[in-house]
């Protein structure tokens, strides 16, 4: 009996999991990729030869279940994520960690504890989560975040430290565009989850490092196959699957999964001359930024919690978070700055958001810093969708049997995370094992 066969085309978090979760089961699958450097869009970056930065400082949360469960089956070592109680922290202003105690005590001794809160804000912040609670955190379809806001009668305190913030930070997304929906499903999950599940879970080594590298390995002892710097130009239909234009091998696939980026799935589906709707849909998504900028100050430089949350705005600065690698396993004193979403530092040079940025940071610590000892600005324009209401976000099956997506970009509860990446390429998987006839 001949063992089934799968392509993958796209080795980032979506495509891994999937073919991990195919290999597991026995099933031989092929992984195509254009770069040379396995992840997507959450991959290292190298600087000067000597340099390894992420392209994007991804942040995980306890409730993030099925990428740390790969983790685990792919032999990743937990030490690999940095586990933090939740803490939000803008120095000057306000501090707020989870109490060592199990849920809800965790959060809730935690407000009371919060530095830099009035008593009207904590209430706000209450009010806010019995809301959700009350209508089992479901939300009018239509309702942005800004409107939840409105809704609950958020202090200007709250909606400036906390909610904008956060939402930023999980939906990459304005909040007066940003789904409401979306935005209570994460707190559902988070703050009214278990102690662990509201948990930070910072990467320690690079997203390159982190999952795509030991799944490579993974696939290798289950005779998977890694094809980098092997881009797949077309997907033609033929009797019994489909051909790989791009596929040194030439044969014919039962199953195809396309595991891009949105922008290139589109193509891909358009190629076959059967998707043309889905294809326009794909293509008509809109998507938001977002940029890294790099600051190495070198040793003696740190941050007063491993991540800030640093004001924005026209006279704060760009920058939403920092991030300090040094208390993270990386260099000391390489400190990471990310602008999540559309605004006005799109228009800067390099150079200036640069300056800015330092600049923020000296301000928010209320210190001079050493000029950077090197930089690096790295922006993706199209990071993520723009998690909007109403948002159109596909499934899994294409209107062709055998050929499948998977993606962070797909209908999910979660807005476009590692995590959505993740569970897309379960769900993927499992549909694939199904119609194999594999057992669940």
């Amino acid at each position: 009996m001949s063992v089934p066969v799968v392509a993958v085309i796209g080795a980032g978090y979506a495509g891994l999991a999937c073919a991990v979760e195919l290999a597991r089961a026995g099933v031989h699958v092929t992984v195509f990729e254009r770069s040379h450097t396995l992840g997507g869009r959450a991959r290292v970056v190298h600087k000067d030869h000597h340099w390894r930065v992420d392209n994007g400082q991804h942040i995980l949360i306890g409730a993030y279940t099925e990428l740390t469960r790969l983790l685990r089956l792919t032999g990743g070592s937990p030490k690999l994520l940095a586990h933090l109680p939740l803490t939000l922290h803008v120095p000057g202003r306000l501090h707020l960690k989870a109490a060592a105690l199990p849920a809800p005590f965790h959060l809730a001794v935690g407000l009371l504890r919060a530095k830099g809160l009035t008593w009207a804000d904590r209430m706000a912040m209450v009010r806010l989560m019995r809301r959700l609670k009350k209508s089992d955190f479901r939300v009018p379809p239509e309702m942005t975040v800004t409107g939840l806001m409105r809704e609950t009668r958020q202090t200007a305190a709250m909606i400036e430290l906390v909610w904008v913030p956060l939402c930023v930070a999980a939906l990459n997304t304005p909040p007066g565009e940003a789904s409401a929906q979306i935005f209570a499903n994460v707190l559902r999950d988070s703050l009214a989850g278990s102690a662990s599940a509201s948990e930070l879970l910072i990467p320690r080594v690079d997203l390159s490092e982190l999952f795509p590298v030991p799944a490579a390995r993974y696939l290798a002892t289950r005779r998977g196959k890694l094809r980098t710097g092997n881009a797949i130009d077309a997907i033609r239909p033929v009797a019994g699957g489909f051909r790989l234009e791009g596929d040194p091998g030439s044969q014919s696939w039962p199953h195809v999964v396309v595991a891009t980026a949105p922008y290139h799935a589109g193509t891909l589906l358009a190629s076959t001359g059967q998707c043309d709707r889905l294809a326009a849909q794909i293509d008509a998504l809109p998507h938001e930024p977002i940029v890294s900028v790099y600051l190495a100050l070198g040793k003696g430089q740190r941050l007063p919690e491993p991540m800030i949350g640093l004001v924005s705005g026209a006279t704060a600065g760009p920058a939403q978070w920092a991030f300090d690698r040094g208390q993270l396993g990386g260099p000391e004193g390489l400190i990471a700055c990310v602008i999540s979403a559309s605004g006005p530092h799109e228009t800067l040079p390099r150079d200036e958001l640069i300056l800015q940025t330092h600049a923020q940071l000296e301000r928010h610590l209320g210190r001079r810093l050493p000029s950077p000892e090197w930089s690096q600005v790295i922006v993706e324009k199209r990071a993520t969708i723009a998690c909007r209401p109403g948002i159109f976000r596909p499934g899994i099956r294409t209107p062709m049997r055998g050929l499948w997506l998977a993606g962070d970009y797909l209908e999910s509860d979660y807005p476009a995370t590692l995590e959505s990446a993740v569970r897309s390429g379960i769900a993927c998987a499992q549909a694939i094992l199904a119609e194999l006839g594999y057992a669940s």
